[in-house]
Parts: C-alpha cells; structure tokens; sequence
C-alpha cells in the first residue's frame, strides 16, 4: 500500500493499536515484521499509521500476538478496510488536519458527550456564534480563513440529524449560556437553537448552574467521542495550538469518571431547558 503523507487520526490510532498489541506479546518491530514478510522500516510505517495495512495482516499480527479480543480484532479490520471519503475531505489543504479527524471521527462515533464551561458546544452552535468564537480567537483571519471553518463546523451537525442519529449528550455551564460572544439578538437566538436540538430523539443538554454547590471541575471541558468499543474511544480536549486526541485506556477511564462527575451535579434535561428558557428571557 502507498504511503501516506498525513494519516487521520482514526488511521494513526489503527497502527498505535497494533503498537500495543506487539508490546504486549513481548515481541520487537522486526519479530512482528517476519510474521507478515515485511522489514521493521514497513512495520514502522504501519504502527505509525503512515502505511495501511490489510485485513490479512492485522488478523495475522493479532493470531501471533495470542490477542483473544475479538470485537476489538473487528473493530481495527473495520477500520483498516475503510475507504470512506467523507465531506470533510473537501476541506483537506484548507483546514487544519485536527478539524477533518474530528469529522472523521464523529461520522463513525458510536456516541458523543461534551463538557463545555466557557463556550457553547460545536455541535450546538449557531453560525452567527461560531463566526464571533473565530473572528475573536483569530482577529487576523481574512474572510477567505474563517468562512470555511463556520462552514465544517455547521456541516459537522449531521451526526445529530438523519434516520440513525448519534446519541448525543452535553452538559453546559451556566457561564457559558450568560456570556455573549455577540449581542442580545445573536445569543437569544442561540439559546433558542439549544432549546430546540435539546428536544430531538437522541440529545440531551444539561445545565451546571451557577448555584451548584462543591463544582471544582473548571478544567473538566472535553469532547468524548464513542469508539466500536470502549477500547476504542477518544477524548479531545483544547491545547494551544489546535486539540489533543486522548486514546490511552487510563486517560480515558480517568475522563469517562470526570464526565459522570459533571452529570450528577447537572440538572435534569426539563429543568436545564427551564433554565435555558429564562435565560433567553432575560436578554
């Protein structure tokens, strides 16, 4: 198979994932490359991600490595047998490579859960929010920059429409409900739009309010995003310079504890859109 130049993060995660499974049969790169007649530079390549690999080989790799895991043997031939070109590949050479994973990885999401403090979810945005949260945090954007981001980040809402939705779960602080990243109009009109995807089938919103007693979690903010398996899952969360694609097991526990924290101090789905609608009056 080519190589290739910028593998997604879902193709970096397959060979990370055949990674662990090497170490933990013991075996060095070039044991594993002789089992499936390669060099350790290809077996290098496709740990990395940077080559593909077929589904002979990762059935092959995971028999030599005693690998019992069946569903999560499924789950990487899935993800090695994808050719999926989905719309984010419009936007390859226009955004930057995290923007197309995180589509990427929302189209084959088993689930999503977000934890948002200071900021409206993505996935819940109005355009006009979207386009203040971009002009803001990149001032020096010319419209030809920040249009497409606005773009991918209402398309991205997909998951959340259809027949077969993505189960979807947010939990919002008060904060970032009250904070107006535009004016009155712009931010009632973004409530009304949480107010109205909160009814869909497969959507809840939570509300942390301001009166929560004992919340110390302000630097809980995350996107959970449901792999296959639970093995499989990613957490992204916001870094300086574009988000972290979280994937290690005790990292995702250690999230998967935080987000259930969060929820048992939100309020209930009927008294967060009560609180949304006062909000909403008030302005």
């Amino acid at each position: 198979m080519p190589r290739r130049r910028q593998p997604t993060a879902r193709q970096a995660r397959l060979g990370t994932e055949l990674c662990k499974l090497r170490e933990a049969a013991g075996l060095k790169a070039r044991e594993s490359a002789s089992l499936i007649g390669t060099d350790s530079a290809q077996m290098s390549q496709i740990e990395s991600g940077v080559a593909g690999v077929s589904e002979e080989r990762v059935r092959r790799l995971a028999a030599h490595y005693a690998c019992a895991n069946d569903a999560l043997i499924d789950a990487l031939v899935i993800t090695a047998n994808d050719r999926t070109r989905g719309w984010w590949e419009d936007y390859r050479g226009v955004l930057p490579a995290s923007f197309l994973d995180l589509a990427e990885l929302e189209h084959h999401a088993t689930f999503r859960r977000d934890v948002e403090l200071l900021h409206v979810p993505g996935l819940l945005q109005t355009e006009d929010y979207a386009r203040s949260v971009f002009a803001y945090t990149n001032p020096e954007f010319p419209v030809s920059e920040l249009e497409p981001r606005i773009d991918h980040r209402m398309k991205r809402r997909a998951i959340l429409e259809g027949d077969d939705p993505v189960e979807y779960e947010a939990v919002i602080h008060e904060s970032a409900l009250r904070i107006r990243v535009s004016d009155r109009r712009a931010s009632r009109t973004q409530l009304g739009q949480i107010l109205e995807l909160s009814e869909a089938q497969r959507v809840t919103v939570r509300v942390i309010p301001f009166d929560l007693d004992g919340f110390a979690g302000a630097g809980s903010a995350m996107m959970h995003v449901g792999g296959p398996i639970p093995r499989l899952d990613t957490v992204l969360r916001d870094a300086p310079y574009g988000a972290a694609f979280i994937d290690s097991e005790a990292q995702l526990d250690h999230f998967r504890t935080l987000f259930r924290k969060v929820k048992e101090g939100s309020l209930e789905p009927g008294r967060s859109r009560d609180l949304i609608h006062q909000l909403a009056k008030e302005l």
